[in-house]
């Protein structure tokens, strides 16, 4: 079967078969289906090279990157003043750096294993700069920069005034998810946050919404522009997947997110009809055009708009009538020809399930493919998660799209189908070093399609079921990271007892299947935070009956008494989307390559930026120069969020990664 798939798709390529009809590809593919009879997992095509296991020699690709500067940040601390700088993706492995405090040098030699430097002698009035050296000369020397007081610092931000519904019921605004991007081009990043009404609904609810709304901001919080998305944008965690990236090369972001009648963008102007009202008396929005909009990112102001792909049609035939499965969306960024980013928007993964690439010239939106399950085959439906992740597979230089129990190729054919179903959590990155390639570790929602299996450790290029927990019943959470040093890889866990949200109970693994123990840590989101490359836990403590709001912390993961240790327990901010307890937004912003993260004020006045202070003798280019951990901050504000991973192993007895074959863009 997999010859028979290889000569198809040559035969695609050199334009003798019909590439862009898929019922043609199927009749041809059921053709042979029986030579592959007893297969476990429904295979398309290996790449040219590509071996068992993602092992393959990887093509050739240079990726469009945006260019960052040091991104340098002072805290004042105990022991005096910790600074700490980036190290880019494209540095020499001999780029040093020395340390000025109010003019003065204060390195005895060049930095040259660390981007970090804590100077005991430093004070709150201290001004620092940090000087980049090339072969014993600076090259380079960022602007002077001041310290903060604390561990964090505060992005003020401008709360939209709330309303009320057309069946009166009055709502207010929240700080919701977050994405990055260099909106401007000076190697900074920009915020564009997500505000929510109060009365947002998840699609298997009824009743009226607020508007959602997406505002743009510096890290000293000016306010760049806000797009209001308007009535007919329904708001919920579900609705609004919204792209933060640099798609055609300029140095500058985009925005890009699915609009509608009544959309207003950053400029002022309205997108369709600015009277429309398509609300049922559900609050629901089954009628009316349905768009995709590019915005600019300087400004706000719509680029281009076109329908979106596919449209909700008869609502029924996603698996319900009510709009509940039709209006699931999803979306990513991803490297399809290996060198420049295209956006991806999906529609449903309940049942049927659509996907759509786009290019952007910076004038235009044009399709690259779309995938259909109502094409492809019924086996396709229902295999999509809540979430998504996007990486190079099957070593090919080109992206995939991990839609849960489906991965696509870069041409939008499947790649292969497990057909375990839908599911809550997915982690993808090197999870087990002694392996070639990537893995991924997934929670499944649906027994009989799981076989019962709660959890699946998965070769991430051929879907191979490499170890499975055990299950009763929907696993709604799980997680992977490096907690545990003395087993080689990432630990996986999930919460198989009980498969309740916070339950301390279930199976934690270890990279290999083995099982470690049954007491496991909160499985929702982890963070490279202190100074070792193990990965530490950040959730929330959560009372739904006295506050529906948790508080948030970070805790080192105790691995000879299975309980975690807090290290981090900030006050007078909330976590983000009820049980889940995820951040505004995690992400290596500022600094080395530890990853800071925003928090939402309690009083919602600010967006709090949180970044560590622990010393490290690691040196790492910052992750945002790795293109699978980039991609997944653009994709983290998608559905129920996920934390970025790598993609290489980062974590006990790593090796040094790879230089990023990447190129800056507009540089």
């Amino acid at each position: 079967m997999n010859r028979f798939n290889t000569i198809l798709d040559k035969g695609v390529r050199m334009g003798m078969l019909p590439h862009g009809n898929p019922l043609v590809r199927r009749r041809l593919v059921a053709g042979a289906a029986a030579l592959a009879a007893g297969a476990a997992v429904l295979t398309a095509p290996a790449p040219a090279g590509a071996a068992a296991g993602g092992g393959g020699s990887p093509e050739r690709t240079v990726r469009q990157m945006e260019y960052l500067d040091r991104a340098p940040v002072a805290v004042l601390t105990d022991e005096g003043v910790f600074v700490s700088w980036r190290l880019l993706g494209l540095d020499r492995k001999n780029t040093a750096f020395h340390v000025y405090r109010d003019g003065e040098r204060i390195t005895r030699g060049p930095l040259r294993d660390v981007t970090s430097f804590t100077d005991r002698r430093g004070t709150a009035d201290s001004v620092y700069q940090i000087a980049e050296v090339r072969g014993g000369r600076h090259a380079e020397r960022t602007e002077e920069f001041g310290v903060w007081s604390q561990q964090y610092r505060d992005i003020p931000v401008n709360r939209p005034d709330g309303g009320s519904t057309p069946s009166g019921e009055e709502y207010t605004y929240h700080l919701n998810d977050a994405s990055v991007g260099d909106l401007d081009g000076d190697g900074q990043y920009e915020i564009v946050q997500k505000w929510e009404p109060s009365n947002a609904q998840d699609n298997s609810r009824s009743g009226y919404t607020g508007s959602v709304i997406l505002d743009a901001y510096t890290l000293d919080g000016e306010q760049l522009w806000r797009i209001d998305l308007g009535r007919n944008i329904r708001a919920g965690a579900h609705y609004t997947q919204f792209m933060v990236y640099d798609l055609n090369g300029d140095g500058r972001s985009e925005v890009l997110a699915k609009t509608a009648d009544g959309t207003v963008d950053g400029a002022g102007v309205t997108i369709g009809d600015p009277a429309a009202d398509h609300r049922n008396t559900s609050g629901r929005v089954l009628d009316g055009p349905e768009y995709l909009t590019v915005f600019d990112g300087r400004t706000g102001a719509a680029v281009d708009t076109i329908d979106y792909t596919p449209g909700r049609g008869d609502t029924c035939s996603w698996g319900d009538c009510s709009g509940n499965r039709s209006d699931r969306f999803l979306a990513g960024i991803a490297y399809l020809d290996g060198e420049h980013p295209s956006a991806v928007f999906a529609r449903g993964y309940y049942t049927r399930a659509a996907l759509v690439a786009y290019d952007f010239d910076g004038e235009s939106l044009t399709q690259r493919w779309m995938f259909d399950s109502d094409e492809w085959g019924e086996e396709y439906e229902g295999q999509g998660n809540h979430n998504l992740s996007v990486a190079d597979v099957d070593a090919d230089g080109r992206d995939e799209i991990v839609y849960g129990s489906m991965t696509l190729d870069d041409d939008g054919s499947p790649l292969y189908n497990t057909g375990l179903g839908h599911g809550d959590a997915l982690h993808l990155s090197d999870l087990d070093p002694s392996r070639p390639g990537l893995e991924l570790f997934a929670v499944h929602e649906s027994m009989s399609a799981s076989g019962n299996r709660g959890g699946t450790f998965r070769d991430a290029a051929t879907g191979e079921m490499l170890w499975s927990m055990p299950a009763a019943r929907d696993i709604g959470r799980g997680a992977a990271g490096d907690i545990d040093p003395r087993h080689p890889g990432a630990e996986s866990w999930a919460v198989t007892t009980t498969g309740a949200w916070n339950s301390r109970e279930g199976e934690l693994r270890a990279a290999d299947g083995s099982l470690i123990g049954t007491g496991i840590p909160p499985a929702n989101f982890v963070i490279w935070w202190d100074g070792d490359p193990l990965r530490e836990i950040l959730d929330h403590d959560f009372d739904e009956s006295a506050d529906p709001a948790g508080t948030p912390y970070i805790a080192k993961w105790d691995w000879e008494n299975a309980e975690q240790d807090v290290v981090l327990a900030p006050e007078g901010v909330y976590s983000n989307n009820w049980t889940k307890g995820n951040p505004v937004l995690q992400a290596d912003l500022l600094g080395d390559w530890r990853e800071e993260v925003l928090f939402r004020a309690q009083d919602e006045s600010a967006l709090r930026i949180y970044t560590t202070t622990a010393e490290t003798g690691m040196r790492l280019p910052t992750l945002m120069h790795d293109p699978v951990y980039r991609l997944g901050v653009a994709w983290q504000n998608v559905a129920y969020n996920q934390p970025p991973w790598t993609g290489y192993f980062l974590g006990n007895g790593m090796e040094q990664p790879a230089r990023p074959a990447i190129r800056y863009a507009g540089r």
